[in-house]
């Protein structure tokens, strides 16, 4: 059986302000095949928060995994 998706989360590289986000890429992302809905998500939100801390977490673990490894 092929697993289905449900939807896609896009992270942008920085924060832009509402303001400054153009609804021209509102636009393209909606001309997408499939696409319904886009939801902004507002920077400094708990959920991204607590996705940032966890990738940190998982950087560090990996970075100290490297460096004390034997060849």
């Amino acid at each position: 059986m092929t697993t289905r998706h449900a939807g896609y989360l896009i992270t942008l590289a920085d924060d832009i302000r509402e303001d400054d986000a153009e609804e021209s890429i509102l636009i393209a992302l909606r001309m997408i095949k499939g696409v319904i809905s886009i939801q902004p998500i507002e920077g400094g939100t708990m959920q991204e928060m607590i996705a940032k801390s966890r990738i940190d977490a998982e950087w560090r673990v990996k970075i100290i995994k490297l460096l004390t490894e034997k060849d």
